[in-house]
C-alpha cells in the first residue's frame, strides 16, 4: 500500500514471520545447519532494515582488555616473565607473522602504573561491567606458589576502584600470557601437567578475589592457544608441533576449565555466588552455494574451531563427531568419566567474536573452501540452535582501525554499530537469550600477532609520550550514548508521516534519452511494387514507377505509440528525457540538421500532450561518448573551449523554435558531472546556461510561457562521526565541491563558494599544486546570478566522509576526504547505499543555502537485481524516499513541487527500470503499480488527512490553440452545418412525400 505503515506494523509482521519459520527448540549436534537455510528464506528488505528498539532492561554493557596487551610493567612489582614476554623478545620474528615492535607489551598502555587512569574511562563510558584478565605471571612469578605480593596487591586495587564505581568485574584467569617457568619445565599446556597447576592458580584468585567478582572466565580463546600455541607456532610459545600437539594441548586446556569450575563449584559458589566460563571464540562461514553438501561443510568449519570446545562443555563431555570421523587418531579421547566430569562445567555461553580471530587467526584449511562471513547475528543463532539454548554473554566484540587513526575512528564506529544491531535482532527477532556485551577494547594497547598496526581501543593511547595519557575517540561517545539509550529507540524523524502533496505537484518518471525509431511506416513508401504469385511469392519493386508521396504524420511512428502507452499506465504528469545535441546538428552548428529526428522530437512530445503528460526536455546530458557532444566540438577541447558555448547557445535556440511549441518544461544541462569537469570546462559550462536562460527570457518566454533551469547531481554528504567537528568540515567541504560549484554561481551569489576558493589556495601554496579556478567578470556575475526558474536536482544516494585516513582505496588526496561505508545501510547490488533521509537532509540544506526555491527533485532511483524477487527492494526505495520528500514539504516547509523516478524502463537504464525488457517485451514491475499507488493518491493520506480539492487540470495543447481563440467562429459554423442538415432533411422528406401524391 502506498500509505505509511503504523511504525510497530512492520516489526510485528516481521515477528511473525520469524515465528514461522521457526526458532530453535532444544538444541541438539548438528540442528544449527538450519541457521543457513532459515536466514535465506528471511524477508527481503525488511530484515536488513535498521531495527529501531532497545535491549532488555538490566541488559549488561561493558569493555574489556587484556592483561599483556595493555598493562605493561614487565619487570615491576615482582612480575615473572610470560611466554609473550618471551616471544616478543625473540631477535627475529616468526614466518609468517607481523613484526612485533621493538618493545611488545614491555610497556604497551602501561596500565599496570594507571589504574585510576583506565577505571577513569568506565566512568566516562557508563558501562555496567569490566572485563580484565589478570597476569599469571604477575601472581606466581614462576607459574607456583609462593604468590607475589606486589601482583596480589595490584589487583586488589583495581577490584576496590571499580567496586566505588559500581562496575562488575568481569575477571579471565588465563588470556594467552602462560608463565615462561612453566613452559621450560613442561612444556606448557602439551604437559598433563598444567591443569593441575591451573587448578592451582585459579585457587588463589578465587580466595584473594573472588568475594568482589561474580563473573570468572577460565580462559581466552583456547583455539587460538592450542592451533597457534602449539600447532603452527605462529604465537607464543611458537612450538610447531603441528596438528597432533595442537589437539593435545586442547584436550588439555579442557581438562583444565572443567578442573576450575569444578573447584569454584564445590568449594566457592556456596559463599561467593559467582559464575564461571570460558570464552570461547569463533567465526562465522557461509556457503559458496546453497547446497546440502556446503551448507554441511560449513558445519564441519564451525564443529572444528568452536565445537572443538562447546560440544564437551554444553552438550556431552565429547568432541564434534565430524573432528572424530576426519581427525582419527590424531584427536585424544577422553575417557566416560572425564566425559562426565566437562559436560556442563559452564554457567553461560561466553563468546568472543571479532578481528582477532575472522580473517586472522582462523586456519584458512577449517574454512573448507566456503567463505568467511562476519554475521554475529547468524552466529548467536547457531550457538542457540546446536548448544541448548544457553545464556550468552559477549564477552569480546569489535573491530579496529589504522595504527595511525587517532580521535575519529568512524571505521570502528560503524562495525560496533553492526555488531550492536545484529545482537539486537537476535535477541528481538530470534529469540536468542544474550544478556551482554563487551566492547573490545576500552583503550588501544599491543595488538598481538598485529604489534601496534592496528588500533582497537576506544581511547586512544600515545604509546610514544611518557604519561599514557587516554584521548576519548568518537567511538566513546557512539558507545556511551548507546548505553545511555539502551540500544536505538525509535526516533520521530525515523517514523513515516501521513498527508499529501499539493495540487499541481509534479509526479514524474526519466529517460536518459527516448528510444528514437524514425522507421517509417509502410505506407509512406512511394515506391510501386508487383506481388509474384507463381513464383517468389514476394513483392518485386518496379524500377522508376512511384505513387504520389503524402505528408508524414505522427501516427506514422509506432516506437511513439508504444511508449506513450507505456507511460500512460503509470499516471505520471510529468516525462523527463533528454535530446541527443550530437544527432540533431551533427556538425555542432546549422549548417547540417537532422530534420527527421527533430520532426520525431515533436511527434513525441505533442502526443505526450494528448494524452496530458508535461514534457520535461534537458538540451544537453553528459554520457560517455564525447559527453554527448558533436564530433566537432569534442574533438576540439569540448567544454575547455569558449566556442562551445555559443555553439550551445544556437543549438539551444534552435531547440526553442522547433520545439518550444510543445515543451514548457526546459533543463539546460542535464547532471554534469562535477568529478569529471575540469574548472575551465565548469566555467565555461556556467556561462553557456547562463545565457541559454537569458535567451529563453529574453526571446521565447513571453509567446512560449515555460520555465528553464539547470539540473544538478545532488547526493547527500554526511559526517562519519556525527560528533567530530573535524568530519563535519570535510562534509561541508564536499557539499561545496559537488553542488555548490555549481550551484552557487547560480543560485547564490554569482561567483564560486568562498569554501573552494579558499581550498584550492591552501593547496596550492602549501602542496605546490597548480588548480586554478577562474574568476568571473563582474558582468558575468550578473549574467549568471539568478539564472533559474527552479533548483533541480537528481539525488540517488548517501556518501559518509571523514577526515582521518584509513583506506587508501577510497581516501581522495586532493580534497584530503575518507570514504567510509556505514555497513548497517541496506545497499543495492551496486553497492549503493539506500539512506532515504539523506534527501529530506539535502532538500532542507538547498533551503537554508538558497532561500524558498521551487524545487524539483528531478531524478531518484536505485538498480536491483533482475533475479530479487517482486522487485522489493525497489519499492522500499519508492515508498521511503517519497515519504522523507513529503516530510521536506510538510514539516520542512521546503518549496517542492515535484518528484521523478529514475528511470522508465531497463532497455535505457538496465536494472534501473520500473518497466522490465526481455525478449522484446516491456513488463510492469511492482514498483511501477506502487508508484502509481502513490501518484493516485498524491503521497500518503492517512484518516486524519484533510481532503485536498484540486481544480482539474486540462491538457496544454498547443494544436488547440486555434480551436479555444475562436470559439465563436466555431459556434457559428456549428450552427450553419445543422441548419444545413436540417434543410436537407425536410427536402428530402418532403419530396418524397410529393412523389407518393402523384403515385
Amino acid at each position: 500500500a502506498a500509505s505509511p505503515l503504523p511504525p510497530l506494523l512492520p516489526l510485528l509482521l516481521l515477528l511473525l514471520l520469524l515465528l514461522l519459520l521457526g526458532r530453535p527448540g532444544l538444541g541438539a549436534p548438528g540442528q544449527g545447519a538450519g541457521t543457513w537455510s532459515r536466514f535465506a528464506r528471511l524477508p527481503y528488505p525488511q530484515d536488513q532494515l535498521f531495527l529501531h528498539d532497545t535491549f532488555p532492561d538490566g541488559f549488561l554493557w561493558g569493555a574489556g582488555s587484556a592483561a599483556y596487551q595493555t598493562e605493561g610493567g614487565w619487570r615491576q612489582g615482582g612480575k615473572g616473565a610470560s611466554i609473550w614476554d618471551t616471544f616478543a623478545h625473540r631477535p627475529a620474528t616468526p614466518s609468517g607473522a607481523a613484526p612485533l615492535g621493538p618493545v611488545g607489551g614491555d610497556v604497551a598502555s602501561d596500565s599496570y602504573n594507571n589504574v585510576f587512569r583506565d577505571v577513569e574511562g568506565l566512568r566516562r563510558l557508563g558501562v555496567s561491567h569490566y572485563r580484565f584478565s589478570l597476569s599469571w605471571a604477575r601472581l606466581l612469578p614462576n607459574g607456583t606458589a609462593p604468590p607475589n605480593p606486589a601482583g596480589l596487591a595490584h589487583y586488589g586495587r583495581l577490584l576496590a576502584r571499580l567496586r566505588e564505581l559500581g562496575v562488575e568485574p568481569v575477571v579471565t584467569l588465563y588470556h594467552w600470557d602462560l608463565p615462561q617457568a612453566l613452559q621450560d619445565a613442561f612444556g606448557g599446556w602439551a604437559s598433563p601437567v598444567l591443569p593441575g597447576l591451573f587448578r592451582d592458580y585459579a585457587e588463589l584468585c578465587f580466595r584473594h578475589f573472588g568475594g568482589q567478582v561474580r563473573y570468572w572466565l577460565t580462559m581466552d580463546n583456547p583455539y587460538v592457544v592450542a592451533w597457534h600455541g602449539y600447532g603452527t607456532g605462529r604465537l607464543p610459545p611458537g612450538v610447531r608441533g603441528g596438528p597432533r600437539l595442537a589437539y593435545l594441548a586442547a584436550h588439555h586446556l579442557l581438562q583444565a576449565h572443567a578442573k576450575v569450575w569444578h573447584l569454584y563449584n564445590d568449594h566457592f559458589r556456596p559463599a561467593q555466588r559467582g559464575n564461571v566460563s570460558i570464552a570461547l571464540s569463533s567465526h562465522w562461514i557461509k556457503p559458496q552455494r546453497m547446497t546440502e553438501k556446503n551448507i554441511k561443510e560449513c558445519q564441519k568449519s564451525l564443529d572444528f574451531v568452536l565445537g572443538w570446545f562447546a560440544k564437551p562443555i554444553f552438550i556431552d563431555g565429547d568432541y564434534p563427531e565430524s573432528m572424530k570421523s576426519n581427525l582419527s587418531s590424531l584427536l585424544p579421547e577422553f575417557s566416560e568419566a572425564e566425559k562426565k566430569y566437562i559436560k556442563g562445567a559452564a554457567d553461560f555461553f561466553a563468546l568472543s567474536f571479532g578481528a582477532t580471530l575472522s580473517f586472522q587467526l582462523l586456519d584458512s584449511h577449517m574454512k573448507f573452501q566456503q567463505l568467511e562471513s562476519i554475521s554475529l547475528r547468524q552466529l548467536l543463532y547457531w550457538i542457540n540452535s546446536e548448544y541448548n539454548n544457553p545464556q550468552i554473554f559477549i564477552v569480546e566484540n569489535g573491530w579496529f582501525v589504522s595504527g595511525t587513526t587517532k580521535k575519529d575512528d568512524a571505521k570502528y564506529i560503524y562495525y560496533l554499530k553492526k555488531f550492536i544491531m545484529e545482537t539486537l535482532k537476535a535477541i528481538r527477532y530470534d529469540g536468542v537469550n544474550v544478556f551482554g556485551y563487551t566492547v573490545w577494547s576500552l583503550l588501544d594497547g599491543f595488538e598481538w600477532h598485529r604489534g601496534y598496526s592496528i588500533r582497537r581501543g576506544l581511547f586512544y593511547v600515545d604509546f610514544q609520550s611518557h604519561d599514557k595519557k587516554l584521548m576519548p575517540k568518537s567511538s566513546v561517545l557512539f558507545y556511551q550514548k548507546l548505553i545511555e539509550k539502551n540500544g536505538f529507540p525509535p526516533l520521530p524523524e525515523n517514523q513515516p508521516i501521513e498527508g499529501v502533496f499539493p495540487c499541481g505537484f509534479a509526479w514524474g518518471i526519466v529517460d536518459n534519452y527516448i528510444q528514437v525509431d524514425t522507421t517509417p511506416a509502410q505506407f509512406l513508401d512511394s515506391s510501386v511494387y508487383v506481388w509474384d504469385v507463381h513464383q517468389t511469392k514476394k513483392l518485386i519493386k518496379v524500377d522508376g514507377v512511384y505513387a504520389s508521396k503524402r505528408k508524414r504524420h505522427c501516427v506514422d511512428f509506432a516506437a511513439i505509440r508504444l511508449q506513450i502507452s507505456l507511460l500512460q499506465e503509470m499516471h505520471v504528469t510529468h516525462f523527463h528525457f533528454s535530446l541527443k545535441w550530437s544527432l540533431i546538428l551533427p556538425l555542432g552548428n546549422l549548417s547540417l540538421i537532422n530534420h527527421t529526428l527533430v520532426h520525431y522530437y515533436q511527434c513525441f512530445a505533442s502526443e505526450l500532450l494528448r494524452v496530458n503528460i508535461t514534457p520535461v526536455v534537458a538540451l544537453w546530458q553528459p554520457m560517455i561518448e564525447n559527453q554527448e557532444l558533436p564530433a566537432s566540438l569534442a574533438k576540439y577541447g569540448a567544454w575547455e573551449n569558449t566556442e562551445t558555448v555559443q555553439a550551445f547557445v544556437e543549438y539551444a535556440r534552435f531547440c526553442f523554435t522547433s520545439l518550444g511549441d510543445h515543451v514548457k518544461f526546459w533543463i539546460t544541462m542535464n547532471e554534469p558531472s562535477v568529478k569529471n569537469l575540469t574548472y575551465t570546462a565548469g566555467h565555461n559550462l556556467l556561462k553557456a546556461h547562463a545565457k541559454v536562460w537569458h535567451l529563453y527570457d529574453k526571446e521565447f518566454r513571453r509567446s512560449q510561457k515555460g520555465k528553464i533551469s539547470i539540473a544538478l547531481q545532488a547526493d547527500w554528504v554526511e559526517p562519519a562521526c556525527p560528533f567530530s567537528r573535524n568530519d563535519q568540515e570535510v562534509a561541508d567541504r564536499i557539499l561545496e565541491f559537488d553542488i555548490g560549484w555549481l550551484a552557487e554561481p547560480i543560485f547564490g551569489n554569482g561567483d564560486y563558494p568562498e569554501v573552494m576558493r579558499a581550498w584550492l589556495h591552501r593547496r596550492n601554496s602549501v602542496d605546490l599544486y597548480n588548480f586554478h579556478l577562474p574568476y568571473f567578470s563582474e558582468d558575468e556575475k550578473k549574467l549568471i546570478q539568478g539564472s533559474f526558474d527552479f533548483f533541480a536536482l537528481s539525488h540517488y544516494t548517501t556518501t559518509l566522509v571523514g577526515s582521518e585516513k584509513e583506506d587508501a582505496v577510497k581516501y581522495d588526496h586532493y580534497l584530503e576526504v575518507q570514504m567510509i561505508n556505514d555497513i548497517t545501510w541496506l545497499h543495492s547490488p551496486s553497492r549503493a547505499a539506500v539512506v532515504p533521509w539523506g534527501l529530506r537532509k539535502l532538500l532542507k540544506w538547498v533551503k537554508s543555502k538558497y532561500g524558498n526555491v521551487p524545487v524539483y527533485v528531478m531524478a531518484n532511483g536505485i538498480d536491483d537485481d533482475q533475479n530479487m524477487v517482486h522487485d522489493k527492494l525497489r519499492v522500499y526505495y519508492i515508498q521511503n524516499y517519497i515519504n522523507e520528500a513529503l516530510k521536506a514539504y510538510a514539516l520542512d516547509d521546503v518549496n517542492l513541487q515535484g518528484y521523478f523516478v529514475y528511470s522508465f524502463n531497463d532497455k535505457t537504464a538496465p536494472k534501473y527500470g520500473l518497466y522490465s525488457y526481455i525478449a522484446n517485451q516491456y513488463e510492469p514491475k511492482p514498483s511501477l503499480k506502487h508508484y502509481r499507488e502513490i501518484i493516485d493518491n498524491n503521497g500518503f493520506p492517512g484518516p486524519e488527512t484533510p481532503e485536498l480539492l484540486c481544480p482539474e487540470e486540462v491538457a496544454s495543447c498547443p494544436d488547440c490553440h486555434f480551436f479555444r481563440t475562436r470559439k465563436s467562429l466555431l459556434a457559428f459554423i456549428s450552427f450553419v452545418f445543422v441548419a444545413f442538415i436540417v434543410t436537407i432533411f425536410f427536402i428530402t422528406y418532403y419530396s418524397k412525400r410529393v412523389e407518393r401524391q402523384y403515385k
